[in-house]
């Protein structure tokens, strides 16, 4: 759906963006991460021509954006920024109704489409005609992604969406995020400057440095193929945690131990390490039952699960 070819952009002596190449493929969520001033924002921002690349061509559904109307461009893609962006002095509805106004939608249809996105995004209808200073951090974020939302983009461009929220909201939000049936449905290239987000959220991880392109591929492909010493060197400080986060049970599955009992309650082994050691931490749980489409069971337990884990890592070593 998004193709940059061999993207540039200067400023002055500086080369912000180096002949930059990627594909983004329908409904897939790129994240473009890397080290401060590394490009990413600037290449994100020429996707829809907030920035204007000094070379190279970007096409979306093989069309170059070069060669259409920067407004019109932008009122087809959702675009999701840090700061969110509200207009202050603009009640939450009218925030939300900018662009169906640009696009001279019938008021029922804008109405309509706004409670629908409420319902999705968990707010309250009486913050409609509320200001954006009236609402939490988190609902402000929300309603940003409501105004990207509310004309049903197929692409959705998001700057560090989370990264003026508080660690628990943020955490929440990001759940959220994954869940949300609306966004399963978009192409979205996000960045961000938080590993853990980045695997948390990716299918593929686009990772930047001084304006080049360092590795793309899977979060598993930059954790366990490292295609360079930058990548392996980027990721140090974390990677016990981003393990945590890309492992699934199902990748354990030989390893773990045959559930004792047919537990009506068995999970999904889609689940990853870092969630399952969540809920085996909360409310004293101390063990958990997983099912297969083949209908093998499994139990894990903190013991079990760090055994299987251990094992998996050693057929991962070269």
């Amino acid at each position: 759906m998004i193709e940059l070819k061999q993207v540039s952009k200067k400023y002055g002596d500086t080369i912000a963006v180096n002949k930059v190449s990627f594909k983004v493929e329908e409904g897939e969520n790129l994240v473009l991460l890397g080290t401060s001033g590394c490009g990413k924002t600037t290449t994100l921002k020429m996707i829809n021509r907030l920035i204007e690349p000094d070379g190279g061509q970007i096409l979306i559904n093989e069309a170059d954006v070069l060669q259409q109307n920067p407004e019109n461009l932008r009122r087809g893609i959702g675009y999701v920024m840090q700061n969110i962006g509200l207009f202050p002095h603009y009640t939450i509805e009218e925030n939300i109704s900018v662009v169906p106004k640009l696009l001279k939608w019938e008021k029922k249809k804008t109405a309509d489409r706004i409670y629908d996105l409420l319902k999705k995004l968990h707010l309250p209808e009486n913050i409609l005609q509320l200001f954006p200073s009236q609402l939490s951090g988190g609902q402000q974020q929300r309603i940003g992604l409501a105004r990207a939302l509310v004309a049903n983009p197929a692409i959705l461009l998001m700057d560090e969406p989370f990264g003026a929220l508080d660690n628990v909201t943020r955490s929440k939000i990001q759940e959220e995020f994954k869940e949300l049936e609306e966004l399963k449905r978009k192409t979205i290239v996000m960045v961000t400057h938080d590993v853990l987000e980045a695997f948390e959220l990716a299918d593929r991880i686009c990772l930047m440095d001084r304006g080049e392109i360092k590795q793309i591929g899977t979060p598993k492909d930059l954790l366990f193929k490292p295609a360079n010493d930058f990548a392996r060197k980027f990721l140090d400080g974390q990677r016990l945690a981003l393990e945590f986060k890309v492992i699934k049970i199902s990748d354990l599955w030989p390893n773990l131990p045959n559930a004792a009992n047919n537990d009506a309650k068995a999970l999904n082994p889609a689940m990853t390490i870092w969630s399952v050691m969540e809920m085996l931490s909360s409310k004293g749980t101390t063990e958990l039952s997983f099912v297969n489409k083949n209908d093998e069971r499994k139990v894990v337990n903190f013991n079990e699960l760090s055994k299987a884990f251990n094992e998996y890592k050693k057929h991962l070593q070269p």
